[in-house]
Parts: C-alpha cells; sequence; structure tokens
C-alpha cells in the first residue's frame, strides 16, 4: 500500500494547490483551506503531484 505525506510546514496549501489540481485519482484534494488526503490506497504512483509541488512538500512511500 502507497502512503502519501504532505509536510503542512512546506506546504502552501490553497495558495498553491497544484497537487490537487494534477491528481487524477484524487487523492490530494483541497479541503479548507489546506491539502487533505483521500482514499491514499488507491494512488497509482505516478507521481504528478511530487513533480508539481513547488515546495517539496508531498512524498510518497510503498
Amino acid at each position: 500500500m502507497v502512503k502519501v505525506n504532505v509536510n503542512y510546514e512546506k506546504c502552501d496549501g490553497i495558495d498553491c494547490g497544484e497537487c490537487a489540481d494534477v491528481c487524477s485519482m484524487e487523492i490530494l484534494v483541497i479541503e479548507g483551506n489546506k491539502i487533505a488526503i483521500k482514499c491514499q490506497d488507491e494512488c497509482s504512483l505516478c507521481e504528478s503531484c511530487t513533480d508539481v509541488c513547488p515546495n517539496g512538500a508531498i512524498t510518497l512511500e510503498e
């Protein structure tokens, strides 16, 4: 199972939101003013979210 991690100290939340925009599986979503992780067991490990995050706030673990 994949574990999706967001380092909220680095994350710009709704001011950025690029990861939520590119997540085709809707694992990362905007909830309130921050990025939330939903159904991470459905993550396909495409790494689009880690590629677009300008702050390196997202990591994926197998």
